[in-house]
């Protein structure tokens, strides 16, 4: 337990270094944007007095150190700032944006393990044969082509040709699950190469628990073939794919811009295209310190699955 202890201190500890650098990465890629973002909110024909009165809003016209520290303290309070296009809280657009986002995330997870641990746990029971083989050739090909082509294909077939499916969700506004025919293409796009990583991490893993000696071991006890694959051998292969399933997720709910702006689908990803093409960046901001706080939090959270289900992989806090 003391072992267990220690590494989760680890982890946050290295969680809270992380986090600082993400804000502190985030201001100074924000600072280090090419031009005036005064004198771009100001419009074609700036008035003086209209720049220098955004430059104080933006707090332009004080030392680069000072706004950051004053921007890091309004973060501690869950103060994301107030955009300077509308007027309105950060936090408004990140609600607003969230649930598409979430609800897109939360269809692709639930459909992604089960198909990731099922088809890479039936390529491995049959390793070289029909299966395997066919498993192995269908996830390479599809991980192959881009999400962006793999939707315009779809898009083409089953919107555009067979008419069974909506091209985007256009007209259905924020309230997708109630239309759940716009949900399918977006979905099929979202699980295409996942599906296929995942696949092969865990088919890698199972063929080498299997050959493992403590699965040989197993055998020699007379323990049951299904007892040892689901028992002992895959949660030994399940491990590194959770890594990824981490990495995954933290990309699903980072907004999917590419899948968000092709089926038009107001989440995350949007909210982001909208605030750059704007120049809103307290948006811009707030959206990239989420979009982080996300990733390390889902892989620190990761990081202790496998050390619970796979300790002797030693993952390195």
């Amino acid at each position: 337990m003391s072992g267990l202890r220690s590494f989760v201190a680890r982890r946050l500890l290295l969680g809270a270094g992380q986090t600082a650098a993400v804000v502190l990465l985030v201001f100074a890629l924000t600072e280090a944007l090419p031009g005036d973002a005064a004198v771009a909110l100001a419009g074609d024909q700036p008035d003086p007095e209209r720049i220098a009165a955004i430059r104080a809003t933006m707090q332009l016209d004080r030392p680069a150190p000072e706004r950051l520290a004053h921007w890091a303290g309004a973060l501690l309070h869950g103060d994301f700032g107030r955009s300077l296009v509308t007027g309105r809280p950060v936090t408004g657009y990140l609600a607003e944006g969230l649930g598409p986002t979430l609800l897109l995330a939360a269809l692709t997870v639930v459909l992604l393990v089960p198909a990731g641990v099922g088809l890479g746990v039936l390529a491995a029971r049959r390793e070289g044969g029909p299966a395997d083989r066919l498993i192995s050739a269908v996830t390479l090909g599809v991980y192959a082509v881009p999400e962006f082509a793999f939707g315009v294909l779809l898009v083409f077939v089953f919107a555009l040709r067979l008419d069974w499916l909506p091209p985007t969700a256009v007209g259905y506004g924020d309230d997708l699950l109630a239309h759940p025919a716009a949900l399918v293409l977006p979905v099929a796009v979202l699980l295409a190469r996942p599906v296929c990583s995942i696949s092969r991490l865990v088919r890698a893993g199972m063929v080498d628990a299997l050959a493992s000696p403590y699965a040989a071991q197993a055998r020699r006890y007379g323990i049951a073939p299904g007892r040892i694959r689901w028992a002992h051998a895959l949660p030994n292969a399940v491990a590194p794919a959770t890594q990824h399933l981490a990495r995954t997720v933290d990309w699903l709910l980072s907004g999917v811009i590419v899948v968000e702006a092709l089926f038009v689908i107001p989440g995350l990803g949007t909210v982001l295209l909208d605030a750059v093409s704007a120049r809103d960046l307290p948006v811009v901001q707030g959206l990239a310190v989420v979009f982080g706080l996300v990733t390390v939090v889902l892989n620190l959270g990761a990081d202790l699955v496998t050390h619970r289900l796979a300790p002797r992989t030693g993952v390195a806090a």
